[in-house]
């Protein structure tokens, strides 16, 4: 099925991200939310639901982690940071009811543990070092490697990946009503963030993907959100059994195109002439005209001639992540 096209040229100017990329801003998520884990099930609800083992969510480290369905098809990409003894995980906004109504089936297996919207609380998106100084302090050179967390007063200051440029970006999750204190700051837009998610290889689920993929075709785990020898979790069969026994044949490429003249929706089918290879997972327009991508796309096919389906002088061009696929390199010795 085509996904809904947007065209860059209809669109507000608020929705296009700016090009060239901004080195330094402020972005308010209002994409996504805060949800809170409480009570003395806390952890064993979330190790048996989630791909990451609670372990490793402590102070000062905050990994990703997946939810998965029993047939490994991820429904929930988040991160999990811990807050005393509980446990913030965020969701986008248009997937928090669904998800949460789905978990809520297991959480009751623990008794006087809940799990809660946080609605007074809100993430903010800081792109370069010089925004997330002045919320971290001296403390920012604390946060050297993705999921490093310091906790402020309003919160907390977690280090994401940075783009394949190399601009550091943060996130602040402020688990009050205030605002941070960022004079001096250009605020940007929604758009301005996406761009850089794209640019840093870390994808969101949408309802049009969700439940469409195992979490190894969304690079996940080279995100450090699945923990290989953590047990059983709901879907972890699959999810294992793709790593160990190498079956991964596709996953999450990022793409370009110069005056594409629409953005993609997630779903919409990347053909190699007329056979689908894959589907677009996250796009976003810039202001000259030109598009950003991730989809999931077959190894086999990622080097050939892409185009969005009905577009074929839409050409992709295919553009580097900040990290390292292996699978790829073992897929194409398959020849699968």
């Amino acid at each position: 099925m085509t996904g809904i096209e947007t065209p860059v040229s209809a669109t507000p100017a608020y929705t296009s991200a700016e090009f060239p990329p901004p080195a330094s801003g402020s972005i308010l998520l209002t994409n996504r939310v805060l949800v809170r884990i409480s009570g003395p099930g806390t952890d064993k609800f979330l190790q048996g639901q989630l791909s990451q083992s609670l372990d490793d969510v402590k102070a000062g480290s905050s990994p990703r982690a997946a939810g998965a369905t029993p047939k490994g098809r991820a429904y929930c990409l988040t991160r999990l940071v811990r807050d005393g003894d509980d446990v913030l995980m965020d969701l986008p906004a248009e997937l928090a009811e669904p998800v949460m109504t789905h978990l809520r089936k297991y959480i009751m297996l623990f008794r006087g543990t809940s799990m809660a919207l946080q609605t007074e609380s809100h993430i903010t998106g800081l792109l370069g070092d010089e925004a997330a100084s002045r919320v971290g302090g001296e403390a920012l050179n604390r946060l050297e490697s993705p999921g490093d967390t310091i906790e402020l007063d309003s919160g907390f200051l977690i280090r994401t990946e940075s783009t394949a440029n190399g601009l550091s970006r943060y996130e602040l999750w402020q688990t009050d009503a205030g605002s941070p204190e960022l004079k001096g700051i250009p605020e940007k837009t929604l758009a301005d963030w996406q761009a850089s998610e794209i640019a840093a290889g870390v994808t969101m689920l949408s309802t049009t993907t969700s439940e469409s993929y195992v979490p190894q075709m969304l690079n996940w785990q080279h995100l450090g959100g699945i923990h290989f020898k953590k047990g059983c979790y709901t879907g972890q069969e699959v999810i294992a059994r793709m790593h160990f026994l190498g079956q991964l044949k596709k996953s999450l490429f990022r793409f370009h195109a110069d005056n594409i003249g629409f953005v993609p929706a997630p779903g919409t089918p990347i053909v190699a002439g007329e056979r689908s290879v894959g589907e677009v997972v996250n796009a976003v327009g810039f202001s000259n005209g030109s598009c950003e991508l991730l989809a999931v796309v077959r190894h086999d096919a990622a080097d050939g001639e892409l185009a969005p389906e009905g577009h074929p002088g839409s050409l992709l061009q295919l553009k580097p992540l900040p990290y390292s696929v292996t699978e790829r390199e073992s897929s194409a010795n398959n020849d699968t």
